[in-house]
């Protein structure tokens, strides 16, 4: 009786074994290295970068950014192992608590003038950064249960009526670059959906219709709905030359540092534009600017090469999701994920206007990587599930 009990004892071990071995072997590898070598290569620009902004501690932004890249692995880890479909049968507590959270930061005291993050004393986050994931899994999740009936127009209205909730608290932080890329991550939820061309092009001309209205109509009338800086930012990516000393100073900064990093870069002791503070924030909105000029272009592609490459596994499991939630969540990140990278990098140019996007796992900032961590182990936790299914 006990050798029975010894020998099933065994045979379950080794079932456990191989199942864990099945589930390893099942994961993106190429998506994990080249997240991995983005958050590495960000953490080494980071160091550089921010070497001489506090005096007192040459690592202080480094050894930060370290934390919140570690924190954020456990979060991915966490994903990973969680099925998705936990996520589709729970949307609407999902949505009711980003909405939550959003909401509590407008009671808070304003931080640098906005009010975007919450402080529980031992960290500062922003919730919308957060949101942006869960964003996606709630609309996923409407989606999903409507999947017979997408054709119809009201499932598409509820769909951007759900949206704007967010969308709208998230502008009066204000906070227009996140409220960008949630309405960017509607679009692409909608397309992964199967929502009808013409609903989506009904939905583009509404919404060219109200940034007519928002940008030209109601400011010449009296009733601005942006706030001033806001509008600077605008007229400026409009006029780039019109103000450099002052409403186009930081586009003109950050262009200088880019054409200054020609090829190879001008290391970071020569740097002149990141050191001397030409740039500002060089370590979170134009953090892109500050690294091609200290690693040029060659660095600057390298960076552009990796995102490319995250992006390509992330749209491939959007077409081995097992059903139309994991699918459509997949792609909703992605897109997200594309078009943060896409603002981003562009403002640094001056091809987009200054939104205040950050550069995912480059900027310094623990929201944004724990945020965009957690939203990689959602597309290897639905990687997983996809290849068991299909198994």
């Amino acid at each position: 009786m006990v050798d029975y009990a010894s020998r099933a004892a065994t045979r379950a071990r080794r079932r456990e074994t191989t199942d864990v071995a099945s589930f390893v072997r099942r994961l993106d590898w190429i998506l994990i290295g080249s997240v991995a070598a983005l958050v590495a290569y960000g953490l080494w620009a980071i160091a550089d970068i921010t070497r001489h902004d506090v005096v007192t501690n040459p690592h202080y932004y480094f050894t930060h950014q370290v934390a919140y890249a570690a924190i954020g692995g456990v979060c991915l880890i966490a994903a990973v192992l969680i099925d998705p479909d936990v996520y589709r049968t729970r949307w609407r507590e999902i949505f009711g608590g980003m909405c939550f959270l959003i909401a509590i930061v407008l009671l808070t005291g304003p931080i640098r003038g906005s009010k975007r993050w919450l402080d529980v004393g031992f960290f500062k986050f922003q919730p919308s950064e957060f949101g942006k994931v869960l964003f996606v899994l709630a609309l996923a999740g409407f989606l999903a249960e409507r999947s017979r009936r997408l054709h119809d127009p009201r499932t598409t209205l509820s769909v951007v009526g759900l949206a704007l909730i967010p969308i709208f608290l998230v502008f009066l932080q204000p906070d227009f670059g996140s409220a960008l890329v949630y309405c960017a991550a509607v679009g692409a939820v909608l397309l992964v959906a199967g929502t009808p061309w013409t609903h989506i092009g009904a939905l583009a001309a509404g919404a060219v219709a109200i940034a007519v209205l928002v940008l030209g109509v109601m400011p010449a009338a009296g009733v601005p709905v942006l706030k001033k800086y806001q509008e600077k930012r605008l007229t400026g990516f409009l006029n780039p030359d019109s103000d450099p000393g002052g409403t186009t100073y930081n586009i003109t900064q950050s262009k200088n540092a880019i054409g200054a990093g020609q090829l190879r870069g001008r290391g970071p002791e020569n740097a002149t534009q990141t050191t001397l503070n030409f740039l500002p924030e060089h370590h979170t909105d134009f953090v892109f600017a500050s690294l091609a000029e200290e690693r040029g272009f060659f660095g600057a592609a390298f960076l552009l090469m990796l995102y490319l490459l995250v992006v390509w596994r992330g749209l491939r499991i959007v077409t081995l999701a097992r059903e139309p939630f994991s699918a459509i969540v997949a792609g909703g990140l992605v897109v997200a994920l594309l078009f943060q990278v896409f603002v981003n990098v562009g403002m640094t140019m001056g091809i987009a206007p200054i939104t205040g996007i950050p550069l995912p796992f480059v900027s310094v900032g623990g929201s944004s990587m724990i945020a965009n961590l957690i939203a990689v182990g959602l597309l290897l936790s639905i990687h997983v599930r996809a290849r068991t299914g299909r198994r």
